[in-house]
């Protein structure tokens, strides 16, 4: 008998809480942030609270659960009820610290996912100093997808005087945010 989508949904995330593999986890969490891209899953991972799942991961030691939960994240917060909701969770500071990821992937969903998520009301978290301290830092990157990415984030998300700020700030210090490796 076939499975229908909220039982698929509820297997895959049972798998995840019970195995010890971390390699079924990362595969399991794969699957999760693969359907998470599909609008006709949003009621069921809400539901089945994969969102904090994935907003759980995001402070794991493990760098591929954590590659793919920003991902997850990154799929889902496009829909207005997943945004409020990440929002409301507090999601946005761990979205920022995997900012200092090593993995481009990581860096590059943290990013969109900080667009995604920006509305009139969140926009004080999601540019704040350090951010766009960091998104200057990203744009100089020999990276093209992320310097064109984090160019893209100072010029429709940040304002004039919020990118000038960050830029005499980065001026007096040698510490920032290290970029990902290639």
């Amino acid at each position: 008998m076939e499975l229908g989508r909220l039982e698929y949904l509820q297997a895959l995330v049972t798998e995840f809480q019970v195995t010890d593999s971390p390699e079924a986890k990362e595969q399991v969490l794969a699957n999760l942030a693969n359907f998470a891209y599909d609008p006709k899953n949003y009621e069921y991972l809400r539901q089945l609270q994969v969102l904090d799942l994935f907003l759980d991961m995001l402070t794991e030691d493990n760098e591929t659960l954590v590659e793919f939960a920003i991902g997850g994240l990154c799929n889902l917060c496009l829909d207005k009820t997943n945004k409020e909701y990440i929002l409301e969770a507090r999601g946005v500071e761990p979205i920022i610290n995997c900012l200092s990821s090593p993995n481009e992937e990581t860096v590059v969903s943290a990013v969109t996912t900080l667009m995604f998520l920006t509305t009139p009301q969140s926009r004080h978290q999601t540019t704040a100093l350090p951010v766009v301290e960091c998104m200057l830092r990203f744009s100089l990157s020999a990276n093209r997808r992320l310097s064109n990415l984090a160019t893209l984030f100072l010029e429709d998300y940040c304002s004039p005087p919020q990118v000038e700020e960050a830029r005499n700030l980065s001026k007096h210090t040698a510490v920032g945010i290290p970029l990902p490796k290639d």
